[in-house]
């Protein structure tokens, strides 16, 4: 092993190029998502593909998911970094932008897991028009306009956005008729936990300065946390910290990531890739191991977040980014991904397109045959589903729709 101040992420040791393979496997997940999230609409399929019902030891295709995804955002944040050191940000600037970008996740991510439970009546409008509503508001507020476009219009459509999640959080009841709720923290959803998750991280990358050793001390520091709160050792007294920082699993994934990447980026620079795989093939071991040892005690559950979640799922998707960095990187064959890009680099649209989608059929009445619902063929619809998503993002992407936090 080479010397922490080789690991350190100064000027040396990080390449500000982008590297094709972290772009497919973002794209790759955000499609698995959608095709998953998907699901719901079908009968007939096998169990195997869905989420594991909570309290059973287990985990379908759709509980390794949202756990890739969160690592390759801790694998994105090393080279966030550095890049906008490279445009003069110091700790402080970084800090301040992490703060914000934490505040948008947090933001979309409580709107969306509160309409999860509006209730129609009582609020005054329908799931549909809400989720529309919401994406719609991020849209506007987080779109990255061209530099052309008047600013006293992107201000107004800001200021409209901003008003209408106001009102909207204002009207918002939700639950059983008997026992309405106001808006709040429910859970904090798939976008805020990825927040949470993120803010620890990127400030841990900033401070350090992409440090190997701290990004590693920061892993085994997570996912020792997440053994000590399944194991019951976590002070009530720390309850007020979120339970995405505070349970450990789901920060202990993204900054597995954030480790992979400072490891990547190292070996990615001297051209060392069969030594790079023995690594992270070694590393990937060692998450098996783990992941065997912490079953017995607290078992393989998504709705736990247990310890043999995180390991398995890190592995896998650690895993998962080897052979495609071999594929894309190193054979050159990323152009056989190009009908997913737009998933990749422009992820967090992707993500809100299906709820549009959704709400779009039911106000125009489309209504798909059952026959097409059902097994083999209902699978199909899903995947194409997902991506039609990607299509109408690209062709967002084409007039200047953009999100970018």
């Amino acid at each position: 092993m080479t010397t922490a101040s080789t690991f350190s992420g100064g000027a040396s040791s990080l390449v500000p190029q982008r590297v094709a393979s972290i772009d497919i496997l973002r794209a790759l997940t955000m499609v698995l998502m959608i095709f998953v999230n998907d699901l719901w609409s079908l009968k007939n399929i096998p169990a195997w593909l869905d989420h594991v019902e909570r309290g059973v030891d287990g985990i379908g295709l759709a509980d390794v998911v949202f756990p890739a995804f969160l690592f390759i955002v801790g694998m994105s944040i090393p080279f966030a970094m550095e890049n906008r050191r490279k445009k003069g940000d110091n700790n402080w600037q970084l800090f301040h932008h992490i703060i914000l970008r934490t505040i948008a996740l947090l933001v979309m991510g409580l709107f969306l897991v509160n309409g999860e439970t509006i209730n129609a009546a009582g609020t005054g409008i329908s799931r549909l028009l809400w989720n529309t509503l919401c994406c719609t508001s991020f849209i506007l507020i987080w779109n990255s306009y061209p530099k052309t476009a008047n600013s006293r219009l992107i201000l107004g459509a800001k200021g409209i956005a901003i008003i209408t999640l106001l009102i909207l959080a204002f009207i918002y009841r939700g639950g059983p008729d008997e026992n309405l709720s106001h808006f709040g923290p429910q859970w904090w959803g798939i976008l805020g936990m990825i927040g949470w998750a993120y803010l620890v991280c990127a400030s841990l990358a900033a401070f350090s300065k992409n440090n190997l050793w701290v990004i590693l001390g920061g892993w085994v520091f997570f996912s020792a946390l997440s053994i000590l709160s399944k194991a019951g050792f976590v002070p009530q007294f720390l309850s007020f910290i979120p339970s995405p920082i505070l349970g450990g699993t789901i920060t202990g994934f993204t900054m597995g990531g954030v480790l992979t990447s400072l490891i990547f980026r190292y070996y990615h620079q001297k051209g060392s890739n069969k030594t790079m795989t023995i690594v992270f093939l070694a590393f990937s071991a060692l998450l098996i191991v783990l992941y065997a040892l912490t079953r017995p005690h607290w078992g393989l559950a998504k709705l736990g977040a247990t310890p043999a979640w995180l390991f398995l799922c890190s592995a896998f998707t650690l895993l998962t980014f080897v052979a495609v960095y071999w594929l894309a990187d190193v054979w050159k064959k990323a152009n056989w991904f190009a009908i997913i890009k737009p998933a990749g680099t422009d992820t967090l649209l992707t993500y809100l397109i299906p709820y549009f989608a959704y709400a779009t059929t039911r106000l125009v009445g489309i209504r798909i045959p059952e026959f097409m619902l059902d097994g083999g063929l209902g699978l199909l619809k899903s995947i194409l589903f997902a991506l039609l998503c990607v299509a109408i993002t690209a062709g967002l992407n084409r007039v200047g729709v953009r999100l970018k936090l």
